[in-house]
């Protein structure tokens, strides 16, 4: 009997214990492996933000030297400032020239603004804004400025001296200024300086592993910033857009849009390793411990299965040869079946934890793309935002306010309808979100409705879902006033409290509808044409279901109305909650 069990510990080991090991190692090895690349490709991920946000914060800069060069007067005063005081026009050219100055660096980028002009110009003395050409002649990067033909050329970070700001570290963008009316014709050079910490705050956030090396490079691969300020001007590695790997380093590259820039990582493949590594610990651990348990509670079980079944078979064989005799011994051991079946629950074993270990592997793959999903989520509302706030500049910078209003008020209407996420916002973020809609309404439809909002105090703080006003609304100007004969009427919003119950009310006095097609509207979605131009009345159906599932079956909607004198919906739920 002991001999039969230290055989089947043997095949147990051999069988179960051996595999399992080589199949948890290679599973390590693989996870080990995968988190490895998602590490680099979410570095990389990293680094693409950080070159948007750059090239935001370039873009802002260049449309102030655009914007300053854009100026009709500029010219004007460059060319008269200076050249005839007997004229009595010297004070008046000087002080719109320094108005300008002043407009351009109220810009929080912009350190200084510099002008070098013609040296046998008076305003060339000056020494804080205005120097004299030939004072820059004799720069390295002066043929660089000449060469860009009026377009903005981007120095590398150095260090300026000036009488009023003393000595600090700069990024300089310059370019031409021509007559605009004879071209061939330079009246000077306009610099905007930028201090180093504008970059310098954007990449010092970037978390990357230990020992990573951060810099910027130009279009020669001369770095022009990096960590190590020592390391300013000289050669950086040269490698294309994306992650590409060089020995046991990951270079990740990426173009800064607006400039001839690359943002450039040096990451070393052990650093990444090892983060895989720590990060893969955990689930390891864990992975690793269930299976040894379940591994414990099989050989235990199989233990006593084993001794069970020996006990049984020396019971029979001992009752068959009392009974029997020995002839009757090999009848009793054919019929042994235990063995067969001790194989069979080996084999389903393994099949089990190679299921386990697969759904494991599954799961974490699966929790990996979530995260990542989620901070691109968090980016794109970001770069949603950045983008409206740049056409926004440009149409103020191109006086065109109708444009600008537009936009301001779109980028409200998303931050509102975005809430960071959140599925409740309070009753007064709920109204100004249906008053901006509306806003936006009066643009596309102007002078065809008016609206208005009133709110009870008690009731501003009160939580309720996002976006459930704006469907209402929507259908009253698109269902109510503009199918009307007229085309024109007049919108209220009201938001009350009444005890622990919210009222919301929307009114309008256009085309109304019958009492048995308002019912409708509750009970089922009512779909129309492709060519109704106002869409369709899904709002209502899903709003009213959405607050039955948020307050109880007794909240919900209500609406009142008849043909031609309009129509009136109440929205009415319990409170369950407040903002703090």
């Amino acid at each position: 009997m002991l001999n039969s069990l230290r055989k089947w510990l043997l095949a147990y080991v051999l069988v179960i214990v051996a595999p399992a090991s080589v199949l948890l190692y290679s599973y390590y090895q693989r996870s080990a492996s995968i988190l490895e690349e998602e590490l680099s490709r979410s570095a990389l991920q990293t680094l693409s933000q950080a070159g948007i946000n750059l090239s935001y914060r370039i873009r802002h800069i260049e449309d102030s030297s655009n914007a300053l060069l854009m100026n009709p007067n500029l010219a004007e005063y460059l060319e008269q400032a200076g050249e005839d005081p007997s004229e009595g026009r010297l004070l008046d050219n000087v002080k719109d020239l320094r108005s300008l100055v002043e407009q351009t660096q109220a810009n929080t980028d912009v350190f200084r603004v510099r002008f070098f002009v013609d040296g046998k110009k008076i305003i060339a003395s000056e020494g804080i804004n205005f120097f004299p050409i030939e004072q820059l002649e004799s720069d390295p990067w002066y043929p660089d400025i000449l060469e860009g033909n009026g377009k903005i050329v981007w120095s590398g970070l150095h260090e300026e001296t000036s009488i009023d700001k003393g000595t600090a570290d700069l990024f300089t963008n310059a370019r031409i200024i021509r007559d605009p009316r004879r071209y061939d014709k330079v009246y000077g050079i306009l610099m905007l300086d930028v201090e180093e910490r504008t970059f310098s705050e954007i990449l010092h956030s970037l978390e990357l592993p230990a020992r990573s090396a951060l810099y910027v490079v130009d279009g020669d691969d001369t770095i022009v910033w990096h960590r190590d300020r020592s390391l300013v001007g000289a050669v950086g590695t040269s490698a294309a857009d994306g992650l590409t790997k060089v020995g046991e380093t990951y270079v990740i590259a990426k173009r800064i849009e607006g400039v001839d820039w690359r943002l450039v990582a040096e990451i070393p493949a052990s650093a990444i390793a090892n983060r895989a590594r720590e990060q893969g610990k955990t689930s390891s651990f864990v992975t690793i411990l269930a299976v040894s348990s379940l591994f414990l509670a099989l050989m235990l079980l199989l233990l006593v299965l084993m001794i069970r079944s020996m006990n049984r078979r020396l019971q029979q064989v001992i009752a068959s040869i009392r009974k029997e005799g020995l002839e009757r011994l090999d009848e009793a051991s054919a019929s042994g079946g235990d063995f067969v079946l001790l194989e069979r629950s080996v084999d389903r074993l393994i099949f089990r934890v190679k299921s386990l270990m697969e759904q494991t592997y599954r799961a974490e793959v699966q929790q990996r793309e979530a995260e990542l999903k989620a901070l691109q989520a968090q980016i794109n509302p970001h770069f949603l935002y950045n983008t409206l706030d740049t056409i926004n500049w440009i149409a103020i910078g191109r006086n065109a306010t109708d444009i600008s209003q537009m936009i301001d008020g779109l980028a409200k209407y998303f931050r509102l309808s975005l809430n960071k996420g959140r599925d409740l916002m309070s009753a007064a973020d709920e109204l100004q979100l249906a008053q901006v809609y509306l806003d936006l309404q009066k643009t596309r439809f102007p002078s065809s409705f008016e609206y208005e909002l009133e709110l009870a105090e008690e009731a501003a703080n009160v939580l309720v879902p996002k976006l459930t006003l704006q469907p209402l609304v929507e259908n009253a100007l698109l269902h109510g006033i503009r199918k009307s004969k007229t085309k024109s009427g007049r919108i209220r919003i009201a938001a009350r409290r009444e005890g622990d119950v919210l009222v919301f009310e929307v009114e309008d006095d256009g085309i109304g509808m019958e009492e048995e097609r308002a019912r409708r509207l509750l009970v089922e979605p009512q779909s129309e044409s492709p060519s109704d131009a106002g869409g369709s009345s899904y709002g209502l159906y899903n709003v009213n279901e959405r607050i039955k599932l948020f307050a109880g079956p007794d909240a919900g909607l209500s609406i009142s109305s008849r043909p031609n004198e309009g129509t009136t919906v109440m929205v009415r739920f319990r409170i369950q909650s407040e903002k703090l």
